[in-house]
């Protein structure tokens, strides 16, 4: 770590980094980390981790199975301290450093903004005026991390070893915010829908065979039409979009072994649904994607059509929440029953209106 451009880099890693050595002892700490536990890199380097790091998970096993594997390691959501500094919820990312056998890299991100947002989205009201904020954020940090990612990228050029393995780290994890910003943006930039009368087995048919020769390729994909159905009044891409994203949580639920997915259409003429202004519509028109996967979690069932709530790892939460917008604003309804082993996303439509020929 004496090269000037790697110190420049790691003094500028915005969140805490510390590197430890092979008898799990304190090497290296950036000027985050020195914030982060209210001390100097100098008096940190040589003391016990786990003297200054004080977390409420068994991370000495974690380190140990990272350096044993020679492999990276994520732990989302504990709660990381120091003797100097109350518990903080933080994710933890930990990776071996290459050619320094034994050296591990620790990084610690703290959830402080995700908490409050997290408690925020209580109410649908809440939702939008995070959604909003997000949005606005979102435009405005991407400019500066394309920035952090184009410096990297130059200084990994003449970087080989544990410090290439830090830049490629800075490169990866950008990317990987700026997929979410992206994510947030399209969520609070979706056009309203351009309606029209349109088969709904038509859109079914497209999304079902984009999905089969992609991330669905594992999967066996039964379909069960009712080919009496009439028209739905819909923006067909939009719909491609919902049934698309509906397709693809399928699969990835049940995981590389594979499933079914079962994709049901019928008519049900009692169902309604109430609008804004206290009037009710029919929406008769019923779709129903069924898996065999494990199911969703138990605590997130009734909330799974939030912004921001997410049963998988690393899951932004945008994706139902983007898939209920658009539902809704096609005067819909969306629900969804799930259990171990059966889940049914069910989504209903209204018939199209009887235009006249110049409409």
């Amino acid at each position: 770590m004496t090269a000037p451009f790697f110190e420049t880099l790691w003094s500028s890693l915005p969140v805490p980094a510390i590197v430890i050595d092979h008898d799990n002892n304190i090497a290296e700490v950036n000027p985050s980390g020195e914030v982060f536990l209210n001390a100097s890199a100098r008096s940190l380097r040589g003391a016990p981790i786990w003297d200054k790091l004080h977390v409420n998970a068994p991370l000495d096993d974690a380190v140990t199975r990272v350096r044993r594997n020679g492999a990276s390691l994520f732990v989302n959501t504990v709660d990381v301290g120091s003797g100097e500094r109350p518990p903080l919820a933080c994710n933890v990312q930990m990776t071996t450093l290459g050619e320094r056998p034994g050296y591990i890299l620790i990084l610690l991100e703290p959830r402080e903004i995700a908490d409050k947002m997290g408690r925020a989205m209580q109410t649908k009201t809440a939702a939008k005026s995070a959604i909003g904020m997000a949005e606005m954020l979102a435009h405005e940090i991407k400019n500066p991390l394309a920035g952090i990612t184009g410096a990297a990228q130059l200084l990994s050029m003449g970087l080989s070893g544990p410090d290439l393995e830090l830049t490629d780290l800075i490169v990866a994890e950008t990317r990987r915010v700026v997929k979410l910003l992206e994510q947030v943006e399209q969520f609070g930039n979706l056009r309203p829908p351009e309606r029209k009368p349109i088969n709904i087995h038509d859109i079914l048919d497209r999304a079902r065979k984009s999905a089969a020769v992609g991330y669905a390729a594992h999967m066996k994909i039964i379909e069960d039409y009712d080919p009496s159905l009439p028209p739905t009044y819909a923006d067909g891409d939009q719909l491609l979009q919902v049934f698309l994203n509906l397709l693809k949580n399928a699969s990835e639920a049940a995981g590389k072994t594979g499933g079914t997915i079962t994709i049901r259409t019928f008519y049900e003429m009692s169902l309604r649904v109430e609008r804004p202004d206290g009037s009710r519509s029919a929406v008769p028109l019923q779709i129903e994607i069924k898996d065999d996967g494990p199911g969703l979690p138990a605590d997130l069932a009734s909330d799974v059509f939030e912004p921001f709530v997410s049963g998988r790892e690393n899951g932004t939460g945008l994706g139902l929440a983007l898939v209920s917008k658009i539902i809704s604003e096609h005067d819909g309804w969306i629900a969804v029953n799930s259990v171990p082993g059966r889940t049914v996303f069910r989504i209903s439509l209204p018939i199209a209106p009887k235009l006249e020929p110049d409409e």
